[in-house]
């Protein structure tokens, strides 16, 4: 009897509508089918019989890099446009020497969360883009052949550093020497709608939610910014027409190429503070600011997109 050797996970290959992408998928988790567990009486001496009930499809979460995550990124930018496209796709298990060992397929899926890494100045690692899949219909099976994924990477797939980016704020223009942003997550509700005649339920998108920002800057930068708060937050001028916008561009190493940017829209600030400081450190004194986004729309003509 042939014995069939353990394997390790060492590769994955992510298809959109058909489409191998080339984005590196670092790691993938969830999207299988669970179902709901009930307890129900029978009987005179009251003894418990379980059963499953109704079925659920966990959301399936994406690590991949950025810079060559094209098809995602246009995924995103059309659903924060409310132009909600479902997809179809499969992620493709493949051990280090690329052959197929596992095969996950999605359809009629919803991007439900998409989460931007933080930025810092300082930052000497790579980072990724973390995306939720929320599809209506999952398929699994294991190939019985012997064949290898592509193995594909697009050329700029390692062109984008957290450390290279640029924050702008219209009529502020120190806000380019913002040091850091944290990461920020943008959410698309949906809701899950059961008929008695189908096994999964199907989903509805519903409302959209843009996250707050928050960053640091420097001391030495921040007088326009604490005369927006001297208006805003103390002087009470919160009228739309005080709202700014903006945008967090994605930058090339050389910091002369724009990957691409995220524009914000009806801007407004809503805490400017020193950051804690301890006596006689050697630490660079700097603000932190938080500030509100009505709406954010993906500029993606760095990425061939538009």
């Amino acid at each position: 009897m042939t014995l069939k050797r353990s394997y390790s996970a060492g590769h994955f290959e992510l298809q959109i509508d058909g489409h191998a992408t080339n984005a590196y998928l670092k790691s993938v988790e969830g999207g299988h089918v669970k179902a709901t567990m009930v307890e129900e009486p029978v009987g005179p001496h009251n003894e418990r019989v379980k059963h499953s009930t109704t079925v659920d499809i966990e959301p399936l979460s994406l690590d991949l890099g950025i810079s060559s995550a094209d098809h995602i990124i246009k995924w995103i930018q059309a659903s924060w446009r409310k132009k909600y496209n479902r997809r179809n796709g499969q992620i493709t298990h493949a051990d280090f020497d690329l052959y197929r060992t596992y095969e996950h397929g999605f359809s009629n899926a919803l991007i439900t969360e998409a989460t931007f890494p933080a930025l810092d100045g300082s930052a000497k690692d790579g980072t990724y883009l973390k995306v939720k899949i929320q599809p209506e219909d999952v398929s699994t099976s294991t190939p019985t052949g012997r064949s290898r994924i592509s193995g594909t990477m697009g050329m700029k797939q390692k062109m984008w550093t957290p450390s290279a980016f640029r924050f702008n704020i219209d009529g502020i223009d120190e806000m380019r020497f913002v040091n850091k942003i944290e990461s920020f997550t943008i959410k698309q509700g949906i809701k899950k709608h059961y008929a008695g005649q189908h096994r999964f339920a199907e989903i509805e998108p519903t409302k959209i939610e843009f996250p707050n920002l928050s960053g640091t800057i420097g001391f030495e930068h921040v007088g326009s910014l604490m005369k927006w708060h001297k208006d805003t937050v103390m002087g009470g001028q919160c009228e739309s027409h005080h709202h700014k916008t903006g945008s967090i561009e994605y930058l090339s190493p050389d910091r002369k190429q724009t990957i691409f940017a995220i524009n914000l829209f009806g801007v407004g600030l809503l805490n400017l503070a020193p950051m804690t400081a301890t006596a006689n450190s050697d630490q660079i004194k700097r603000m932190k600011f938080d500030m509100f986004v009505h709406h954010m729309e993906i500029d993606g003509k760095g990425l061939g997109m538009e």
